[in-house]
Formats: structure tokens, C-alpha cells, sequence
């Protein structure tokens, strides 16, 4: 097995008009289309219940769809079993086997792919050293950190050499900064093998992390598709606008559009920025805690209702006639005290007008 082989062999996933509907009216997945590009990280993000497992399992071929077409490469899956499609999957679990050493673990899935012993052997060091494992042959999964052990299920699947690597909430099971290191190797591993990689998750921070691009899914359907950057600049709702990143939503009056640009005002601040095809009137503005400036000469009065010290910075609660905004700074060593007034504004960058509905 070598890197250009399991590289050469990533192929592309698309949803044609897809539905699931589990029972009579339970409906999961609700006619969502859907291209994944071969060699790219596509994450599906949303909330629980949103359809994000179901859809990574029906191209698993763990459930079927109830209508539509689901083709890998160019070959039509829609009925094909999980056996015939060419597909591994990590799971949250990872799946290992207690009693069996890391090569072993490994080796099984070759084993039953009709490999002799000598190539599902000669295979499963290749995936060991792939992921960072070379020399753990021999231990058990019990003598492997949370993070060692997701990279065995890593070379498990990767050995495979499937056009399609799907990861179901892999990170779930580790510590904060276990999950930082681990979300950084299987980036690293699909960028390096040109992998196709379909990643499911909730967390925000690891889907703008690893992902190519980002699905972001609401009540069974796809609520917006783009790079991580597209959707934490300019998303297509409130609930996008709140989901990728935290965002303040601030009601706002824009006073005129020209040029694609509106003037916006609240409380007798104004900002411009692009319009988004918005009209004069009454409108919503998405802000990151980051793109909130405190402390300026001219702005929207605020009084310090809560200031937290993290570490790295502080975060604020502001409170005022907008209602509530959260805001961060990096200044430590100087921080607001609680219930002092300061003004309140926006980096030239950054806030953006959510188009209606």
C-alpha cells in the first residue's frame, strides 16, 4: 500500500435529491442535494437531530434512503450494501477489540477483505506508520491513551484504502487539548493522502478547524454550504450567524444604501458595510465578541454587566438599551471593572447584515 494508491482511489459523494423518513412521518433527511468533492474534508455540522448521522450513515450504507440517489464516483449506491461501497468509518467508540494488540486491530479488516496474512500484515505497519504508531504493534488498546487509540481506528480504516473515509464524531471522547492535537493529525493525514473525508460533528471550533468546506444542517435539511471562512463572514440566517462561531444579533436601523454599501445606526452610532441586497429599514446585525471595540471615544453606551478572566483574555457581558452583547479583549493586565460605563463600537471588519427570512 502506498500513499498514491490510497490517494488515487478518493472519489466523489453526491446526494441527488436525498430523503430519509424513518416510520410513517419521522423524517430525518428532507431532500437535501449535496456534492463532496474528491480529495476535500466536507464536515456536516448542526445540532442534535439535525440529520448530520443520518446522512453520513446512508453513505455508510448503515441506512437507506427512503428516496433520491447517492452516487460515489460514478457509480449509483443508492441500494448497494455497506459491503459493496467502498467506504470506512471511524466511529465515536473507535471500535477496537480489548483483547487483540494494535497490529492485530488493524489487521482485521484486511483479514476478512480476503488479504493473506503476510500483506494484511505488511499493510497494517504501513497504517501504523501513517499515523504516528510505528513500534505500538503489540500493545493492547488499554495501554493506549484516548488519543493513540483513535489513531489505531484511523490506520484501521485507512488501510482499507476506501474512496470514502467518513469520521463520526471522533473527538467526542477526548479532553480539550487531546482533541486540538487529534483534530490537527487526521487533517493533517487526509491533506497528506488526498483523502476524501466526510467528518460529522457539533462542535463549531473543530468543524472551522479541519474542514474544506462545511454543511451546515437545521431541522433535516442543509441550512447553508460554504468554506469555514464564507460561513463565519457572511452567514445566510440568524441561526447560521449563531451557530459558527457565536455571533451578537443586534437590532439595527440601515439609513441608506449606496453602492452595494448601507449606513447602518443604533443609538445614534453609525457603521458602514456592505448591504447584502438590504433595503432602508429596520434590520439585523451579526457581530463576533472579537469585532466588538470597547472603550472608544465615540459609540453605543454599554455599562460592564459580567467580566470573566480565561487565561489568554477577558470576556465581557455588555448591557444597554440593544439588550446584552458578548465581547472579548486581549488586554488582561487592565481589565473593566464591573459596572463601569464605556462606548461601545465595531472593528471596520467583521459585523455583517443577516438578509431577511
Amino acid at each position: 500500500m502506498t500513499e498514491t494508491t490510497i490517494a488515487s482511489k478518493a472519489a466523489p459523494v453526491r446526494f441527488e435529491g436525498v430523503s430519509k423518513v424513518f416510520g410513517k412521518d419521522v423524517v430525518a433527511v428532507d431532500n437535501i442535494n449535496l456534492h463532496v468533492e474528491a480529495g476535500k474534508l466536507v464536515t456536516l455540522l448542526g445540532p442534535s437531530g439535525c440529520g448530520k448521522t443520518t446522512t453520513l450513515r446512508m453513505i455508510a450504507g448503515l441506512e437507506m434512503a427512503t428516496s433520491g440517489r447517492i452516487l460515489i464516483g460514478d457509480r449509483d449506491v443508492t441500494k448497494l450494501p455497506a459491503t459493496d461501497r467502498d467506504v470506512s468509518m471511524v466511529f465515536q467508540s473507535y471500535a477496537l477489540f480489548p483483547h487483540m494488540s494494535v497490529l492485530e486491530n488493524v489487521m482485521y479488516g484486511l483479514t476478512f477483505s480476503g488479504f493473506d496474512k503476510h500483506e494484511s500484515r505488511s499493510r497494517a505497519v504501513h497504517g501504523l506508520d501513517l499515523v504516528g504508531l510505528k513500534g505500538f504493534d503489540n500493545r493492547l488498546p488499554s495501554e493506549l491513551s484516548g488519543g493513540q487509540q483513535q489513531r489505531v481506528a484511523v490506520a484501521r480504516a485507512l488501510v482499507l484504502e476506501p474512496q470514502v473515509l467518513l469520521f463520526d464524531e471522533p473527538l467526542s471522547n477526548l479532553d480539550a487539548k487531546l482533541r486540538r492535537q487529534v483534530r490537527e493529525d487526521i487533517r493533517a493525514i487526509q491533506q497528506d493522502l488526498g483523502l476524501t473525508v466526510v467528518y460529522v460533528t457539533h462542535d463549531q471550533e473543530e468543524a472551522l478547524a479541519v474542514s474544506d468546506e462545511i454543511v451546515v444542517m437545521r431541522n433535516a435539511a442543509i441550512a447553508q454550504i460554504g468554506s469555514p471562512r464564507k460561513l463565519y463572514d457572511a452567514p445566510v440566517d440568524r441561526f447560521v450567524a449563531d451557530f459558527i462561531g457565536e455571533a451578537n444579533l443586534i437590532n439595527c436601523t440601515i439609513l441608506s444604501v449606496e453602492g452595494g454599501l448601507a449606513k447602518i445606526e443604533i443609538e445614534g452610532y453609525q457603521h458602514s458595510l456592505p448591504s447584502r441586497d438590504l433595503t432602508p429599514g429596520p434590520a439585523t446585525l451579526a457581530v463576533r465578541p472579537s469585532r466588538i471595540l470597547i472603550g472608544t471615544d465615540a459609540g453605543i453606551p454599554a455599562k460592564v454587566a459580567k467580566a470573566t478572566y480565561v487565561g489568554v483574555r477577558m470576556e465581557y457581558t455588555l448591557a444597554g438599551a440593544f439588550g446584552q452583547v458578548f465581547a472579548v479583549q486581549d488586554d488582561v493586565d487592565d481589565p473593566l471593572e464591573i459596572g463601569s460605563q464605556v462606548k461601545m463600537a465595531f472593528a471596520e471588519r467583521g459585523p455583517v447584515l443577516l438578509p431577511e427570512g
